[in-house]
């Protein structure tokens, strides 16, 4: 079941279920005793690991969780400039609340923000990406998935064009990385009793999109394996979901806004998107 929104800036995008994808972030699917401990939880903050949180997506998810108050950052990235991640380091700390807003008391301090290097295509760097964020945080609460990346193959029209190895750099980077990731953060969300992990996939995954099919078979990986840890984790106290957005603006997949990576992937997002029905 899917539907249509428009939740982030010029974004269209498809959804697995009918709530907007931040709030996957924040709740709880199914209103059973881990929500019922969730509702009774003391009001300390939450440690969240964002990859490819310079992007544009990630960015905005990390500001989001700024905003509550609620919440550590830890924020991946691979090679943004000190310049960016000092720009959104700033963003961060002006979006965070003097005031809890759940009971307006005054918040102590601002959250605690760091940033981390990774390669997500070297399983080895995502284990030391890992490694490195637990000796800062006491542990993961929230794991976003959200790096991705088409690796310079763009708007392809000739499956002959994309070599293989490409397809398999793709599922590194889309798909191991991710599912490495959770399998490291897993068992303290486990032991804890509590957890949210979320997948960035694409309407790719279920449309074949515009970028490649390199890409979209790294993305469309995704859904299977959330489907599985989903029902394996359902009663642990872990949630584990998945988003699918459709073209975003202000992200390198898309390159310069009006650029021609840009208008030649929407025109052919466009032609997907209405030819994926029926006539």
């Amino acid at each position: 079941m899917t539907s249509k929104c428009s939740s982030y800036q010029k974004v269209s995008c498809f959804h697995l279920t009918y709530k907007p994808w931040y709030l996957w972030l924040f709740q709880s699917h199914r209103r059973d005793a881990s929500f019922e401990r969730l509702l009774t939880m003391p009001p300390q903050r939450k440690g969240v690991l964002i990859t490819g949180a310079t992007g544009g997506i990630g960015a905005a998810t990390a500001i989001a969780f700024a905003k509550t108050g609620q919440y550590d950052l830890a924020l991946h990235y691979n090679n943004a400039s000190q310049e960016k991640r000092d720009a959104l380091r700033s963003q961060i700390e002006a979006a965070a609340p003097t005031f809890d807003p759940r009971t307006g008391t005054p918040i102590p301090s601002k959250p605690r923000l760091e940033f981390y290097q990774a390669d997500m295509s070297d399983f080895a760097s995502v284990r030391a990406l890992h490694a490195a964020v637990i000796q800062t945080f006491p542990h993961i609460d929230v794991l976003f998935n959200n790096a991705g990346s088409a690796l310079g193959h763009q708007g392809v029209t000739s499956l002959a064009s994309v070599p293989i190895d490409i397809f398999e750099a793709s599922w590194r980077v889309n798909t191991g990385s991710a599912i490495l990731l959770t399998q490291l953060c897993l068992p303290a969300m486990e032991a804890e009793g509590w957890g949210r992990v979320v997948f960035d996939s694409s309407v790719a995954a279920l449309t074949g999109g515009s970028v490649g099919p390199h890409y979209a078979s790294s993305k469309s990986g995704l859904h299977g394996f959330v489907h599985w840890l989903a029902g394996n984790v359902a009663g642990k106290g872990v949630t584990v979901n998945a988003v699918a957005p459709a073209l975003v603006t202000g992200t390198g997949m898309m390159g310069e806004e009006g650029g021609e990576v840009a208008r030649r992937m929407a025109g052919s997002e466009l032609i997907s998107v209405l030819g994926a029905g029926p006539a």
